[in-house]
């Protein structure tokens, strides 16, 4: 494990021959994940100068605004930590400082070296939780282990999603593919389900969008299987991305894309971006709409956590080349 600056940012990374791994020392985020044959990193980094968040502050980074997501956009890149909120925080929660997506996101992390590759741990004092998580390499894959522990008392519900956020160069109009075994799945703001993967005229399966549009669309990965994942694939660059992870712990993903229809600042305009988030909560909401929806299709859309407990999930991310997207999840480990 090396220390350096990445973007502007402290991180710190673990390589082999094939890939690289860099994590930034302030919110945690997996920055990087890079294929070193072709030098792609399908991970998004933001258009705009990324800012330690302990550094952030409205008067002195306006162009963040001044709300729950101000200190989060400063410093958020590549697969960012949504506990134990995924989602806005309510008026009373933003009256005590949470943040949008809760502070996962954006407090120190603490590393060290293991045999393979590296830990990092954080307290997340408003939540009562500590958190997690190791990354050790294993050819073209990195083995990801996250262990959320409850410090309080009390049994609680909570969100825990890996918000997995693409950006160019990998992604492009029309052109990046993506393929995942969902079943049934919901629009934000929606209460009419479909089949996935056909929402109205689109085929949200095939191809990142050419629409200037914004969109969240909740997708249940399929039940019958033990394992569940996603895979990405860019035809200029060859670059096939993946993620696979138990059903069980991680029953939804969730997809958002983002081309060029936010104007505001940061975003003017000029961001691309598509978000293959899995996790325990099939959207992003506040807390009390989390429970009080209870579940969809069927299935809890919150995890439960013992008071003085600890969970523990297990998924691996890996990046290869391929002349086209793998159809399935076998096809895309024989090229690893």
């Amino acid at each position: 494990m090396t220390s350096t600056l990445f973007h502007n940012r402290r991180a710190f990374q673990i390589e082999n021959d094939q890939i690289r791994v860099t994590v930034l020392a302030e919110g945690g985020h997996i920055a990087e994940i890079l294929e070193k044959s072709t030098g792609v990193n399908p991970l998004w980094v933001p258009p705009w100068p990324s800012v330690e968040p302990s550094e952030w502050s409205a008067e002195k980074y306006p162009i963040f605004g001044d709300d729950s997501e101000s200190r989060l956009l400063a410093g958020i890149m590549g697969q960012n930590l949504c506990l134990d909120l995924f989602g806005p925080p309510s008026e009373d929660e933003v009256k005590a400082g949470v943040v949008a997506h809760a502070e996962g996101g954006i407090v120190p992390y603490a590393f060290e070296v293991i045999p393979g590759g590296m830990r990092a741990s954080c307290l997340l004092r408003d939540s009562q939780l500590a958190f997690e998580r190791t990354i050790t390499l294993a050819g073209r894959r990195a083995h990801i282990r996250e262990t959320v522990e409850n410090l309080s008392a009390l049994d609680r519900p909570i969100a825990w999603t890996q918000h997995v956020t693409f950006g160019p160069p990998f992604l492009e109009n029309g052109a990046t593919q993506f393929r995942m075994p969902a079943t049934k799945s919901r629009a934000i703001g929606e209460s009419t389900d479909f089949d996935w993967p056909q929402w109205g005229d689109r085929n949200l399966e095939l191809y990142y969008s050419e629409q200037p549009s914004g969109g969240y669309w909740a997708n249940l990965m399929d039940p019958a299987r033990e394992v569940a994942h996603f895979v990405g694939w860019s035809p200029a660059s060859k670059v096939v991305v993946g993620y696979v992870w138990k059903r069980e712990e991680f029953p939804w993903l969730g997809i958002w894309e983002e081309n060029r229809g936010r104007t505001h600042t940061p975003w003017l305009g000029r961001t691309q971006t598509r978000g293959m988030e899995f996790g325990v909560s099939p959207f992003p909401e506040p807390r009390r709409k989390m429970i009080e929806r209870g579940s969809l299709f069927g299935i809890p859309g919150y995890q439960w956590i013992g008071a003085k407990r600890k969970l523990t999930a297990d998924y691996y991310a890996a990046v290869s080349t391929a002349t086209a997207i793998p159809e399935s999840l076998e096809a895309f480990e024989a090229l690893l």
